[in-house]
C-alpha cells in the first residue's frame, strides 16, 4: 500500500503524487480511496479506490534502473510495424504493463521515427505523434525525477545516444 507523499506512476496522467488516504462513500459504499494530483496539473485531484486491482498505479522507477533506461537509448528501439493500427494497439499493450524498458523501446523508435521523417520534409502521423508525446513525457519525466535533472537534460541525452538532434 501506497502512503501520503509517494510519488506514482498512473499512466493516464505520469508522475503523480499521493495527497491523501482517505474513506469515500459512493453509491452507497464506503472504500479507502488514494487521493492524487499529477505533477504536471496540482489542480487536478484524482480519485482511485485502493482496492481497484483494474486502476494500475506503478511505483517511480529507482536511480539504477532510470541508469539502464537512460542507456538503452544507445540501443535499437522495437519493431517498427508498417499497419498504423496495428502498431498503435501493439505498441498500447507494451505501454500499459508498466515495463520502463520495453517503453523505451517504444520511445526510442518513435523518436527515430520522428526524426527520419522531419528529415524528409514531412511530418509525423498524428496517432504516432500523440502516442510519442504521452509515453516520452511520461517516461522523460519519470526518468529525471529518478536521475535528479531535468526532461531537457534527459531528451537530450536521449537524443544524443541516438545520434539525433531534438
Amino acid at each position: 500500500m501506497h502512503k501520503i507523499g509517494d510519488l506514482i506512476i498512473y499512466p493516464a496522467h505520469g508522475v503523480c503524487v499521493i495527497d491523501d488516504i482517505c474513506e469515500k462513500t459512493v453509491l452507497g459504499e464506503t472504500k479507502s480511496y488514494y487521493v492524487l494530483h499529477p505533477l504536471e496539473d496540482a489542480k487536478l485531484s484524482i480519485s482511485i479506490p485502493v482496492d481497484n486491482k483494474s486502476i494500475v498505479m506503478f511505483d517511480l522507477m529507482h536511480k539504477d534502473e532510470a541508469e539502464i533506461i537512460i542507456n538503452s537509448f544507445k540501443n535499437p528501439g522495437i519493431a517498427w510495424i508498417e499497419n498504423s493500427h496495428q502498431r498503435i494497439q501493439e505498441y498500447n499493450e507494451i505501454i500499459n504493463t508498466g515495463n520502463r524498458k520495453e517503453i523505451s523501446k517504444i520511445v526510442n523508435t518513435l523518436m527515430k521515427k520522428k526524426h527520419e521523417t522531419e528529415l524528409n520534409g514531412k511530418k509525423m502521423g498524428e496517432q504516432d505523434r500523440k502516442l510519442l508525446s504521452s509515453v516520452q513525457n511520461i517516461l522523460f519525466s519519470e526518468l529525471a525525477i529518478s536521475l535528479e535533472t531535468t526532461m531537457d537534460e534527459i531528451k537530450e541525452k536521449a537524443s544524443s545516444l541516438m545520434s539525433i538532434q531534438s
